[in-house]
This record gives C-alpha cells, sequence and structure tokens, in this order.
C-alpha cells in the first residue's frame, strides 16, 4: 500500500472560500511539480526545502486552471511520515475534480477512507489509539467529545497503557528467568509477594480504565434522560421548551404521544439525549398505547437521568410523596417536575434518596434554565482536564476487559502458588490485549482496514 502515492481532497464536500487537496507518498513531490507552475520560473516544488509555501498555477498544455499555494512536507516530517503537498485552491467544486484528474493521470491513486492515518500509524507517527482519536476529534460536536479526542491524540491514554505493559514486562521477564533456571531451585529471582502486589495494582489501574467507559460513552454518544409522566402531564411540552422548537405534538388529549421521541440538547458545551415517552397510566385496553409504556420504563431503566412530570393541578401532596418513593426504585437521580406552576402556585414537597422536586412553569424562560442547569448537575458528568485518561472507544473497552480478565486469573495463580509457566501464559494475555489497543500486537490489514474505513476519505 505505501508504494502508491494518493491524493485526495481534505476538504469537507462542497462549495467553499478554499479547498485542499493533499498528496502524499514517495512521489508526491514530482508528480505535484507535473502540474504546478511556480509564480517564479526559478522555484520548483522538488527544489523546495520542508514546511515552506510556493505560489504558483495548476496548468496543463498551456491551460491555466487556478491560482493556488502548494504547501511542502518532506519525509519523516509530515503526518503521514512521507513526502507530502497540499495544494490550497479555490473552492469550486470543477477545480477540485480536474487537480483530482491531473494528479491521477500522473501517476498519484485516489486515497481510500482514513488511508493518510493509516500510513501515518504504519509510518509510526502515531500508534492505532491516537490515530482513532483524529476520527473522534474530527466527528467531535461538543466541548467535552473535543477534550476527549485532544486528550487521546496527544497520547495520554497510550502513555497510561505503555506504563501498564512495561509493569508487565518486568513481571513475565523475572518469572520466565527462573523458568530458564528451573535445575537451580535454590535460585529465586521473582519475589511472589511482591508481584502479587504488583499485579493487584495493575488490576485496579485496568479496572479504573475499563469503569471510565460509561463516563466516555455517555460524552462521545450523549447522556440519556428521559422524560416520563402520566398523561398530559407536560412532557412533551417541556421537552419543545428545552430544545425551543415545536419537536413533539402537543394536545389536551392523553396519550397523544404513543412512541418515545429522542433529540440531543446541549448544555454547557455537553451533548445529552432527551427521550419523551408515553404516557405512563395502570391500566389501557389499547394494546399500542400498552406497548408505548412498556418502552417507557425501558428508556427509564436505561437513562442517566429521570425527569418525572406531574400536574400540580391534579396530584395531592400524599400522592406525590408516594410517588417519590416509588421512583427511588430506579436507583438513579430523578428530578420530580410539578408543571403548571404558573397555575397552582404551590411550594415543593420534601423528598428523600435519589429524587429531587422542582416546580415550574414550561412558559417562563428563567424556569426552564434553572431545569437545564439540574440536568446537569444530576448528570454529574466528569469534567475532563488535561491529564484525565477516560476510555470513550468500544475496541479499547473491550480489549481492556479481556487484559483484567488475565491478569485476574494471575493473580489467583499467585495466590494459589500455581507454576512460573501458568503464570507467564496468563501475563503474556494481558499485555497482547493492551498491545491491541495501540496496534502493537494488530497484525492482519483486516482488522487495520475495518476500523480506518471509518474514517472520511482525506484524512
Amino acid at each position: 500500500m505505501n508504494d502508491r502515492t494518493i491524493c485526495a481532497v481534505s476538504t469537507p464536500p462542497g462549495t467553499g472560500g478554499i479547498a485542499v487537496i493533499r498528496v502524499s507518498g514517495s512521489d508526491a513531490i514530482s508528480i505535484c511539480d507535473r502540474v504546478f507552475v511556480p509564480a517564479k520560473p526559478i522555484q520548483t516544488l522538488t527544489g523546495q526545502h520542508a514546511n515552506t509555501v510556493v505560489y504558483g498555477y495548476i496548468r496543463r498544455a498551456g491551460e491555466v486552471l487556478d491560482n493556488v499555494l502548494a504547501t511542502v512536507f518532506r519525509a519523516p516530517h509530515s503526518f503521514t511520515g512521507e513526502d507530502t503537498v497540499e495544494i490550497s485552491c479555490h473552492g469550486s467544486l470543477y477545480i477540485q475534480q480536474q487537480i483530482m484528474v491531473w494528479l491521477i493521470e500522473n501517476g498519484a491513486c485516489q486515497a481510500l477512507p482514513g488511508e493518510f492515518t493509516q500510513r501515518a500509524f504504519l509510518n509510526g507517527k502515531m500508534d492505532l489509539s491516537q490515530a482513532e482519536a483524529v476520527a473522534d476529534l474530527i466527528a467531535s460536536t461538543s466541548a467535552g467529545m473535543y477534550r476527549l479526542a485532544m486528550n487521546q491524540m496527544r497520547g495520554g491514554f497510550s502513555g497510561e497503557l505503555k506504563q501498564l505493559r512495561s509493569q508487565l514486562l518486568d513481571f513475565v521477564s523475572l518469572i520466565e528467568l527462573e523458568l530458564d533456571f528451573g535445575d537451580h531451585e535454590e535460585l529465586e529471582f521473582a519475589d511472589r509477594s511482591e508481584l502479587q502486589v504488583l499485579a493487584i495494582q495493575i488490576r485496579n489501574r485496568i479496572e479504573a480504565l475499563t469503569d471510565s467507559f460509561a463516563a466516555g460513552n455517555a460524552i462521545k454518544n450523549g447522556i440519556p434522560v428521559a422524560i416520563i409522566g402520566k398523561p398530559n402531564v407536560g412532557k412533551s411540552t417541556l421537552l419543545n421548551a428545552l430544545l425551543n422548537e415545536e419537536r413533539s405534538i402537543v394536545t389536551d388529549i392523553p396519550g397523544t404521544t404513543r412512541d418515545t421521541i429522542e433529540e440531543t440538547l446541549y448544555i454547557n458545551g455537553q451533548l445529552f439525549r432527551m427521550i419523551d415517552t408515553a404516557g405512563l397510566r395502570d391500566h389501557t385496553t389499547d394494546r399500542i398505547e400498552a406497548l408505548g409504556i412498556q418502552r417507557s420504563f425501558e428508556k427509564a431503566e436505561k437513562a442517566s437521568v429521570i425527569l418525572y412530570l406531574f400536574d400540580l393541578t391534579q396530584e395531592q401532596q400524599e400522592d406525590i410523596i408516594a410517588t417519590s418513593q416509588w421512583l427511588n426504585k430506579f436507583n438513579k437521580p430523578i428530578l420530580m417536575i410539578g408543571t403548571k406552576n404558573d397555575i397552582a402556585r404551590r411550594s415543593p414537597v420534601h423528598t428523600s434518596g435519589h429524587v429531587k422536586a422542582k416546580h415550574i412553569s414550561c412558559k417562563e424562560p428563567a424556569d426552564i434554565e434553572r431545569v437545564k442547569k439540574d440536568i446537569v448537575r444530576l448528570s454529574n458528568i466528569q469534567r475532563i482536564s488535561d491529564n484525565d485518561v477516560i476510555v470513550s472507544n468500544v475496541r479499547h473497552y473491550e480489549a481492556l476487559c479481556r487484559a483484567g480478565e488475565s491478569i485476574k486469573r494471575a493473580l489467583e495463580g499467585l495466590s494459589q502458588n500455581l507454576s512460573g509457566d501458568l503464570l507467564a501464559q496468563d501475563i503474556r494475555e494481558c499485555l497482547h490485549y493492551l498491545g491491541e489497543i495501540t496496534g502493537g500486537e494488530i497484525a492482519t490489514d483486516e482488522i487495520l482496514g475495518t476500523i480506518f474505513s471509518k474514517f472520511c476519505i482525506g484524512k
């Protein structure tokens, strides 16, 4: 694959002020010299130093297509680790297509999705977890997603794994050294008690990384917030007010919402998935409504935060207290919201456990802003600093789970005084799974192809 010189438009599809076409490979500079004519005749891209920009024209057979800037990067000091040229042209689709055609006619090939980043990985410019963070950074739409991707791309996660692997290698080296001198029973290179302490530390760190996946997944994909309650208490009205648009149909007919409606909402840079559900009631003869109620409970079980709405003009205080006690069974942060307080004007009742209470009017913007602040507070989302290592990739999570299982078996073996060869096998397996994350243990093109196929073309 690396024998090909590849090219692609690296800016988003469509018309813009400028577009950037990236060319990478051993022949990148010479191919670009065949279509690029510098404004100063004494200049050529081949003669340029690294990290220089040259003004000129894209021209073929006397036909000038566009005025462009050509930026030259020389191996290994480029994103891919290869000779690279980036051509900045005007954003016309026709110009972009013609430059691509002329580059391909002169020996370049259309890049595959993620091929530039894959070459950066294969050429040792970054490990696999950092390469995957490039795609996450491009796809980031919130402050939390951005920080996660930047931390991983800068090598915070890789450094953590490197340290774990180094400790494990020291661990297994001592055990295997004992195996090499198995005929000398009086020689003991590995103090089993010290090894057990080290293995516990490694297990705890792997478990901490694994546990961080819940927070990382929420930051990356949005924190689910279920809006539940009896029919016609204002669930859809609240969703519309939070979104500041008419997303859900609102009527005075109970049971209007029969299925879940899900929308995304950004609050303070964090992504939330707001889920409007069908109204809850004890009995219904409508099969469709019954399915909607069942789905409401399912969404409530899976949500990170529950907003339970009730009508202040209908519910009595003792009923509200009983409902708050029933809601505690969900064992997660819950905000009971009394609606229509512009009419009822009642003070919130005392609640206990995971349940908090607030009375609002969906007609009051200040009340809606307070609900947003409560959602952020109840979600208890972790604030990410530059030094935090949080797992958000499913592939990484699965590899960490397997690594955790292996180190736990090694710990059991130490406590049972198993032979060194069995211990070494479990530790080597743990090393393998940690290596899968950074790419050190991935040998098949099929796995790499699956990972990089999710990237956009041009990156």
